[in-house]
């Protein structure tokens, strides 16, 4: 295995490595403190080199590793230990490459000095707090100068050599902050705050070493920013130009990547699961949206703000820096979540699904009832037939979409003749100013409600819904407009045989009567009422609101013609066509030549169409269908004969 040596002394260091580390290359990872060490362990194909080394002691110990290259990632400040690389290198002809951290200078907010030195006789005419964020290194020279060192705050690693020299430099306890860092803006700020600090002593560090955090954090708490200017350089490469440099001279494996797709849960410490703290400890690189982000602790980590699969899965495709990236998803990751999509966004990569407390789960234990018997769905961002679900299931839960989302549904249930029904409704659910709110939907509809809101809907008549078909006619909204009768309409939709995902026509919808009763029956798919009279259109349209019927899409146009724009029907009923039944008929078989169709006829002109047209057809089922309903003569009631009415089955490919 081919072997390099990389002098990891930065994050971008530490990045590098992360990026090579298992593709086969045998890496030697080299730090100047055993702290530094700590941190490069846990690689695959690295071993680690801790202390501090000169030139000649470089030299040997490349000569006796036989390195191919030598990757010089220390810090920029660190001129002393490039020196000494560089000289190595150049003693035993080894190949050197510079990982080059970019400046922050053009994001300059503050006074720039070129050393250490510089920056000391800038301080000494000045007064009030110093805050460093230089490190242990330099601080002797901060504390050369007694009315300068009882000015300084200082911050360092938690090492035990960093706070020997404090102590030797006579720094006050009080005034040591040994921590890891990086450091975000907030954290610097409350640090700045809490010393009284008017001046900020920080390095050209870029972005990796949380220089811009830095500079904004002492501008939000009124601290001047000394800026102490980079030594010269090497001349360099970054990361990525460097990093695929090494992948091609070294012909690494495929740069594989892993992504988590985690549910974070409410939003709240509480509800997050093990599962996800590994993860976001684990992963180098974290995506989800604004809120959830802010939500967790990023420790340093890359972060991306995107919520589209496109995007995010873009963004990984996109990314060569890290290897393990974290995408955040909120509540449950199998409840009307993103995950589904990305799955397929990124196929072809190591992928693991989390999963978290969801938004049902959460609230029915805030509500002290069990889940089992309640009918999940969404209103957020998509169409659902609320009130049939309301109808056929006990308890309903809801997802709300938009600021309107909880008053929407309350009116939509208060439309339908369900206003009494009891309703909770969550708003914010895992923050601190959760609200939840019961009542009946009459009742709570005054209310304004949060975006951020769930619905939960008890209905406990919902044992009473009757689940066959045959609605009395007074049931719809009626006038001079021919409706099939409920008899009739029964038999033919038992001859249709509907399934739950149907896409079905109903051709000639009249008042709409079958269309409506079809919708009822076909609750997850789609039903087309398709009618050309002006009166018979507006008919259907009522009775499609007076059943609340989301599902059931009216078309005003003549078939064929109106069915040519609509999608292909798994069903078809055909109660008038206006002349137009070959027409009618070859335009479904065109759309789906399995198409089961229904067609009631009145007139033996239409029966005799259809008894030739059957003759096409694999399957044909024909019925005569006399109805007999009573009437009132005195104190009498007489049966009275309605016409009879032929009911044509037919379909191809099937044995019915």
């Amino acid at each position: 295995m081919r072997k390099i040596c990389i002098f990891a002394g930065t994050t971008e260091g530490r990045e590098l490595i992360e990026r090579l580390q298992g593709r086969g290359v045998q890496i030697a990872a080299c730090a100047a403190t055993e702290y530094g060490g700590e941190l490069l362990k846990g690689f695959e194909d690295v071993s680690v080199h801790a202390g501090r080394m000169n030139a000649e002691e470089m030299a040997a110990f490349f000569t006796a590793e036989q390195f191919e290259l030598v990757v010089d990632a220390t810090h920029p400040y660190a001129d002393l230990a490039t020196e000494n690389i560089l000289s190595a290198c150049a003693q035993t002809g080894i190949k050197y490459y510079r990982l080059q951290r970019e400046s922050g200078a053009e994001n300059a907010d503050g006074v720039w000095v070129k050393d250490v030195a510089a920056c000391i006789e800038y301080l000494k005419n000045t007064e009030g707090n110093v805050f460093l964020t230089t490190g242990s290194k330099d601080l002797p020279l901060f504390c050369a100068d007694e009315a300068l060192r009882d000015r300084i705050y200082a911050r360092v690693l938690p090492m035990q050599s960093s706070l020997d020299i404090c102590a030797e430099c006579g720094i006050a306890r009080e005034r040591i902050i040994a921590m890891q860092g990086p450091f975000d803006e907030a954290l610097n700020a409350a640090m700045f705050r809490t010393a009284n600090a008017q001046y900020v002593v920080t390095k050209d560090t870029g972005s990796a070493g949380g220089y811009a955090d830095k500079i904004h954090a002492a501008r939000k708490v009124g601290a001047q920013a000394v800026i102490i200017g980079r030594p010269q350089q090497a001349e360099g490469m970054g990361f990525d130009e460097l990093a695929e440099l090494l992948e091609e001279k070294l012909c690494l494996t495929p740069f594989s990547k892993k992504v988590s797709l985690v549910g974070i849960g409410m939003g709240d410490a509480e509800s997050r699961t093990v599962g996800m703290e590994r993860v976001l400890h684990e992963a180098d690189c974290i995506i989800g949206a604004k809120r959830m982000l802010e939500a967790v602790d990023p420790a340093g980590k890359a972060c991306h703000a995107a919520i589209l699969a496109k995007d995010i899965a873009q963004i990984i495709r996109d990314d060569k820096r890290h290897r393990h990236f974290a995408v955040l998803l909120s509540g449950d990751t199998g409840f009307y979540s993103g995950a589904k999509k990305l799955i397929d966004e990124l196929d072809g990569m190591d992928v693991e699904v989390l999963p978290g407390v969801g938004s049902l789960s959460y609230f029915c234990a805030r509500l002290h009832r069990s889940w089992e018997d309640v009918r999940p769905i969404s209103l957020h961002g998509r169409e659902c037939d609320l009130i049939g679900e309301v109808s056929r299931n006990a308890a309903v839960f809801s997802l709300l979409g938009g600021t309107d989302g909880a008053k929407d549904a309350l009116q939509r249930l208060c439309a339908a003749g369900l206003g009494h029904l009891m309703v909770h409704i969550g708003e914010k659910l895992g923050y601190a100013d959760e609200k939840i709110s019961s009542g009946c939907a009459q009742e709570l509809i005054e209310r304004e409600y949060d975006s951020l809101s769930v619905m939960m809907i008890e209905n406990p008549d919902s044992g009473r819904f009757v689940v066959t078909h045959g609605l009395e006619d007074d049931a719809f909204e009626r006038d001079e407009v021919p409706m099939t009768k409920a008899e009739v309409r029964s038999i033919s939709l038992s001859k249709l045989r509907l399934t739950q995902g149907a896409v079905a026509y109903d051709v000639g919808s009249g008042s709409g009567s079958v269309s409506v009763e079809m919708a009822m029956q076909a609750f997850h798919g789609t039903v087309y009422a398709i009618e050309m009279k002006d009166n018979a259109v507006a008919l259907t349209r009522k009775n499609k609101e007076k059943f609340s019927l989301m599902n059931l899409e009216v078309i005003h146009g003549k078939a064929p013609d109106a069915l040519m724009d609509l999608p292909a029907p798994t069903h078809a009923f055909i109660g008038g066509s206006s002349g137009s039944m070959k027409g009618i008929i070859d335009c479904l078989l065109n759309k789906n030549p399995h198409v089961r169709i229904v067609v009631n006829a009145v007139t033996l002109e239409t029966v005799s169409e259809l008894t030739e047209l059957s003759k096409s057809f694999d399957y044909c089922d024909i019925a005569e269908v006399s109805v007999a309903k009573p009437r009132v003569l005195g104190r009498y009631r007489l049966m009275t004969a309605h016409n009879p009415v032929y009911i044509f089955t037919l379909q191809n490919g099937v044995n019915a």
